[in-house]
């Protein structure tokens, strides 16, 4: 390990999530543009009289500078980078939901920039529009896009023909659309004008809004191995209100 790899100055992050440690620090991950996820340590950051205090906020842009070259690197420096709105309401459940799958679908030091750069821009989003559902669906899609696990929305599995708007399928996972014929029942069952307004990040139907987002649950649900993302139960405990 060479000491450049050791010691980083100022990188672009965002908080994730944070957790107390020990008596006055906390454990930090965050999700830095070069570097990926990384685990830190903020000692003594629960201090009253700490400059990091007031810093460590999730949503908020940061330039973070740490060291060492174990799991849990220690944090020295934080500094504030503005620009971004606080989220609020349900925009914020949002924001805690897309924590919550790059926690759990990132590995840790993989760096993934174009990535960081959506996720920046769907904070933005959330801050400043209202149709928080499309903008889910926009970064789910370019999240398993960027890990390795993109949709296949444009050309039938197998055959390679365009998908047809007109016709019907089911989207069967790691293989893609297929045509739904009587002989076929696995996948989800979708229309073909659906998974070409998801490759155009078009949800303004409502057809295609509903069965977007059937067939995203079905693929992060997969991708996610049985784990529990608490924020979604939350937010559909919400909206049974």
């Amino acid at each position: 390990m060479t000491a450049n790899k050791q010691r980083l100055e100022d990188q672009q992050a965002f908080v994730l999530h944070s957790y107390p440690y020990r008596e006055t620090s906390l454990v930090l991950e965050v999700f830095s543009r070069q570097h990926g996820r990384v685990a830190l340590v903020a000692r003594g950051a629960r201090r009253p009289r700490s400059a990091l205090r007031g810093l460590l906020m999730g949503f908020q842009p940061l330039l973070l500078s740490w060291f060492g070259k174990g799991e849990l690197r220690t944090l020295h420096r934080a500094e504030w980078q503005g620009g971004q709105p606080q989220l609020q309401g349900t925009a914020l459940l949002c924001g805690f939901y897309l924590n919550e799958l790059l926690l759990n679908l990132m590995a840790r030091d993989d760096a993934h920039e174009q990535l960081f750069d959506y996720y920046q821009h769907t904070l933005q989003c959330l801050a400043g529009e209202a149709d928080h559902a499309a903008t889910l669906r926009r970064f789910e899609k370019h999240m398993l896009q960027e890990l390795g696990y993109a949709l296949l929305l444009e050309r039938e599995a197998g055959t390679g023909k365009p998908i047809d708007p007109d016709k019907h399928y089911r989207y069967v996972i790691e293989r893609g659309a297929v045509a739904d014929t009587p002989d076929v029942s696995e996948g989800l069952a979708v229309t073909g004008k659906t998974l070409r307004d998801m490759a155009a990040d078009d949800y303004r139907d409502a057809v295609s809004a509903r069965q977007g987002k059937q067939l995203m649950r079905m693929l992060l649900n997969h991708h996610l191995a049985g784990k529990t993302l608490h924020t979604r139960e939350l937010i559909k405990d919400l909206q049974r209100t």
